[in-house]
């Protein structure tokens, strides 16, 4: 093996340190089941091209075998590893057809591992031990996911912790800060959207302005006599670009808009037009017999018959035509101008254009970015609703930026997990410092609900005002602003009547909002002044603590909820302290007096806790500044814990500076 590595391939390949680690790891491991790494453009097929060398040095020719879960995957795998390859459901039937099985001694390679499905693998898995052969499972768990019942190759890429060789260098892209940027895009940290908009390779706008851009730049490209990909996350709107590319290809002449098929988009398609086969069909294959029509491959239209049906072959070939009959045409083809983040996984252009909608999950944006060795750019649309994600997303307030945008799609993952992962992610959301929060402020707003609304109809509203202000869709942000200013010891009781008779309402659209507007501005800084100022009553420094009398039940369920978000942000600065987390390691050192060791220890937790809270990923404590109003103030508190945790040189990071409009002498709660 060892010989192996060190030599280099047929195309004067060397494997770099990490390759030829990760092949020795799974040459030698013992075990019948081994996983490979690899993010995008890591070097996965030289990887795999030496495994096999070494193997069949070993093992003798025609020991390794290799398999995919798509027909195009596995084509790919064959060409570029010279070896007999299947797809995963056709192995599966000619062994049940045919009793087709594995051989001592085989190594059988499953490339694309991450889109194949739990029971797929396991069938193949158990056979492959039965047979004295061995298993490498190889793909990237930060990309695509099966479409059947998946997750198999993720938890075992997380359950062998540090025994699962990973490739880590990026070989693909030209530029090395994108080598660099793709790997924390995988894991989807959010300082990646800075990196990105700081080399111009953003934009946002409305779909209509975004789809122009992307397709514009395309275009150029292609006219520049670049390989380029534009990628679309809709059906909708792959469809849409592909009948103006065609359009713009009949203007140029290099299509004729004559003799004409309908596809399956129901667009059209002639002579000249490139397009994309959606149905393995092994029937139809080339005069040789050695090429055959897969599911998402590429060809061109060389003619079109009168019956419907049309003559292909593979792009910049001269030779292997084959014939897709007409009904064929009409259900299983479409133009193959722009494509999803589907079909583009696996293919390596110049350049990538690439659409992103609010319902963009991470793992689509991850391998839509990592398409193109010298340039990958995102246009984000803006003026789009999201019905996906689950909670509200940043693009659906209409001050959303391609900043706001992104941030939600790379907290959206929308990978496929185990049902062992799945319920231990349902244990981490339910337990997560936002579930509780959430919790506690409706609880809160329930038990103090008849007292906000008598101190409404006792302040010197009209009956007719206090009633309006109670039916307001704002009257629930108002009781809340109530809780912050009572937590910051105002005295609402005696203060909110006086806001009420500071001005009339005559002008006023929503009462309940004006009032808001009107306690948040006078409790802006804590009650008191100098030493007379007090701490503000929060739990963990961030959520309010519900003051005055309230029943039973409701305390009782309101201090299970304070305890268990104490409890959450705890573990969560443990757990990241003995981890070494880059977060953690940014603060100052424990200081050594007992009241100073309190202190420091809620400072971190507040941070903590904030993190957990808003889903921050980042190594800085903090992450980005955020945008939404509510979370600015949380952010206030947590930064005001940092700068008191900070060492002194980090005391300016920008990430800790209090966000415009918000009181640098104490957040405003």
């Amino acid at each position: 093996m060892e010989r192996v590595v060190a030599k280099p391939d047929l195309q004067g390949r060397q494997l770099g340190p990490d390759q030829a680690d990760a092949l020795m790891r799974v040459a030698v491991s013992g075990r019948v089941l081994d996983v490979l790494v690899g993010p995008a453009g890591a070097g996965k097929t030289t990887a795999m091209n030496a495994l096999r060398r070494a193997w069949e040095k070993q093992h003798g020719d025609g020991s390794v075998v290799g398999l995919a879960p798509s027909a195009v995957a596995t084509q790919v795998l064959g060409d570029d590893l010279g070896i007999a390859t299947e797809n995963t459901a056709k192995w599966w039937q000619n062994h049940l057809m045919y009793g087709e099985t594995f051989q001592s001694g085989q190594l059988v390679i499953i490339d694309e591992a991450s889109l194949a499905g739990t029971l797929s693998l396991d069938r193949i898995t158990a056979l492959a031990a039965d047979a004295g052969a061995k298993v490498l499972l190889v793909g990237d768990y930060g990309q695509l996911q099966s479409v059947d019942a998946g997750g198999a190759f993720g938890m075992l890429v997380a359950d062998r912790h540090e025994d699962a060789p990973e490739l880590v260098e990026v070989h693909r892209f030209t530029h090395q800060w994108e080598k660099a940027v793709s790997l924390d895009l995988r894991h989807g940290r959010t300082e990646v959207i800075d990196t990105y908009l700081g080399h111009h390779r953003i934009t946002d706008g409305d779909a209509e302005a975004m789809i122009d851009a992307a397709y514009t730049a395309w275009r150029a490209d292609r006219s520049a006599g670049r390989a380029s990909v534009l990628i679309a996350e809709t059906r909708e709107d792959v469809t849409a670009l592909n009948a103006r590319a065609r359009a713009d290809l009949i203007l140029e002449g290099r299509i004729t808009p004559t003799g004409e098929v309908t596809l399956a988009e129901g667009t059209q398609a002639g002579v000249g037009d490139t397009i994309i086969t959606r149905r393995n069909d092994r029937r139809l294959r080339t005069g040789t017999g050695r090429d055959w029509v897969r599911n998402g491959e590429t060809w061109q239209v060389t003619d079109v018959r009168e019956d419907g049906s049309i003559t292909i072959r593979k792009p910049g070939r001269r030779f292997g035509s084959i014939v897709l009959p007409a009904d064929y045409v009409a259900a299983h083809v479409d133009l193959g101008y722009a494509v999803t983040a589907h079909r583009a996984q696996g293919i390596t252009v110049d350049t990538a254009h690439v659409l992103v909608e609010p319902t963009t999950t991470r793992e689509n944006f991850y391998v839509a970015m990592t398409r193109g060795k010298t340039s990958n750019r995102a246009y984000v649309v803006l003026d789009r609703p999201d019905s996906v994600h689950s909670a509200p997303h940043p693009s659906d307030n209409e001050e959303a930026t391609s900043r706001s945008v992104l941030f939600g799609v790379l907290q959206h993952s929308g990978a496929e997990v185990s049902a062992h992962e799945t319920i231990t992610a349902e244990q981490e959301h339910w337990g997560s410092i936002a579930q509780l929060a959430a919790e506690y402020e409706t609880i809160a707003a329930a038990a103090q609900h008849d007292r906000w609304a008598t101190l409404l109809r006792t302040s010197g509203l009209t009956e007719e005002q206090a009633e309006a202000a109670l039916g307001s869709e704002a009257f629930g942000a108002l009781t809340a602003e109530l809780r912050r200013a009572e937590a910051n010891h105002h005295d609402v009781d005696a203060l909110f009547p006086r806001l009420v008779a500071a001005r009339g309402f005559d002008d006023a659209e929503d009462i309940a909002k004006v009032m808001h507007y009107r306690l948040a501005r006078a409790t802006a800084r804590p009650a008191g002044s100098g030493r007379t100022r007090k701490a503000p009553r929060l739990i963990v420094g961030l959520i309010p603590h519900v003051q005055g009398r309230i029943t039973a039940g409701m305390r009782k369920a309101l201090t299970e909820r304070r305890e268990l978000i104490e409890a959450r942000a705890d573990a969560i600065f443990d757990t990241a302290r003995h981890a070494g987390e880059p977060w953690v390691q940014s603060l100052s050192d424990q200081p050594a007096g007992h009241r100073e060791q309190t202190r420091w220890r809620e400072d971190a937790r507040t941070i903590a806790a904030y993190r957990d809270r808003y889903q921050i990923s980042d190594d800085s404590p903090l992450g980005p500044v955020p945008e939404a109003a509510s979370q600015k103030i949380d952010h206030a508190r947590a930064a005001a814990a940092l700068r008191r945790l900070a060492p002194s040189e980090q005391s300016q990071d920008p990430a800790a500076r209090t966000p415009v409009g918000i009181d640098r002498q104490g957040p405003s709660l």
